[in-house]
């Protein structure tokens, strides 16, 4: 691998969204209303869950964790999309550029990682119940919490070192609205085998492998739900497992479709629409998706209600 001649870059141009100055201000409503509704959501999901003593259990645990890399990966992403929008020239330096890659990075592997964690915690408390309190222990959940983002950190640090690297002496627009990994190899004039080399394996370990055990823990929960002679404790069972099933899906799948393909099929317009899923869409989604088919959640947002009321 080159290395790169760092004086010849010492900027980028994020071309954005779209080039159609029509658009620049509309589109800066309809995303700080999403990422109002994310700063909101999740943290209120936090709140909720720490203020809540019937929530004080494992699961409930991941999710304020998962909240809060949800908040955390919006933020690193969706201040600088807002300021660009209203902004003439769209610029982001060398060095903010590696770090908002860095810290996306970190967020992302640890947020798939914890959907693993919950996926176990699940099959835990569904396949070994007598085991729960002790294999799913408080002490247990904050040590996976902990290496979930060391080894996140770890992994971003590594690849964000790879990609620069390389040497950008061609040009230095990104066609993208963030400093994403495909977008800046694709601007690269250095040989980027490697890269995509590390890129794949680093991919198929952490979401390969986190999804593959959260695979493997629902096909173990699954026929154990069936064993349950009741009707309404397999629905009980499927619903507290449901709203994971559906975060899990919508956040595995947009990551195999933009980082497990070959740099030669980069679309900026598919790949713009599918990181704006990615980064933006799904961290709103969780807490409403966490919130809105979860009945537990539902009766501690009651009680917290009445509790504001009649405090007033």
């Amino acid at each position: 691998m080159e290395k790169g001649n760092h004086s010849e870059v010492t900027e980028f141009i994020l071309s954005g969204l779209t080039d159609h100055p029509e658009l620049q201000v509309p589109l800066f409503v309809v995303f700080l209303l999403i990422y109002g509704i994310t700063l909101v959501g999740n943290g209120g999901m936090i709140l909720l869950i720490m203020s809540d003593p019937q929530l004080h259990t494992p699961m409930y645990f991941f999710l304020s964790i998962l909240s809060f890399c949800d908040l955390c990966f919006s933020s690193i992403i969706s201040p600088k999309l807002l300021l660009n929008f209203l902004a003439e020239r769209k610029s982001i330096s060398y060095t903010a550029c590696a770090v908002q890659m860095c810290l996306s990075i970190a967020f992302a592997d640890a947020e798939s990682l914890l959907l693993a964690l919950m996926a176990y915690d699940r099959y835990v408390a569904i396949c070994n119940p007598l085991l729960y309190t002790v294999t799913m222990s408080r002490q247990v959940c904050k040590k996976l919490v902990a290496g979930a983002f060391a080894v996140g950190m770890v992994d971003s640090v590594i690849y964000t070192s790879f990609i620069f690297r390389l040497s950008f002496c061609t040009s230095n627009i990104i066609r993208h609205f963030f400093c994403d990994i495909p977008a800046l190899l694709v601007l690269s004039c250095s040989d980027t085998r490697i890269n995509e080399i590390v890129m794949f394996v680093f991919t198929c370990l952490f979401t390969v492998g986190s999804s593959v055990t959260v695979l493997l823990s629902y096909v173990y929960i699954i026929s154990s739900i069936l064993q349950i002679r009741s009707a309404e404790g397999r629905h009980k069972a499927f619903s507290t497992c449901s709203f994971h099933l559906t975060a899990v899906v919508l956040f595995y799948g947009t990551q195999f479709f933009i980082y497990l393909r070959p740099t030669s099929s980069y679309s900026m317009d598919t790949d713009k629409i599918a990181s704006v899923f990615y980064t933006l869409v799904i961290p709103m989604l969780n807490p409403l998706i966490y919130s809105l088919r979860n009945k537990e959640v539902k009766d501690a947002i009651r009680r917290a209600m009445n509790k504001l009321l009649t405090n007033s």
